[in-house]
């Protein structure tokens, strides 16, 4: 399984913010950031930091997706 934050993104869209601007509101790193936009592991005070600042849960940022392709 594989980790997705379209959720996340759709999310900033819906409330007119940057990645820059949850950077800010969550005091993250601009590397936390490149990580969540490639889909990759970051650490829970990351994803808590996130969801505080956004006031969300993790099911509204991420979700876990196959990380296989069924060839059926």
């Amino acid at each position: 399984m594989a980790v997705s934050y379209k959720r996340l993104w759709k999310l900033l869209i819906d409330r007119d913010m940057k990645k820059k601007d949850l950077q800010a509101a969550a005091g993250i790193s601009p590397s936390s950031i490149a990580k969540l936009s490639k889909n990759e592991n970051v650490s829970m005070d990351v994803l808590i930091k996130v969801c505080t600042a956004l006031n969300v849960g993790f099911e509204d940022i991420m979700e876990l997706v196959s990380d296989t392709i069924d060839e059926k």
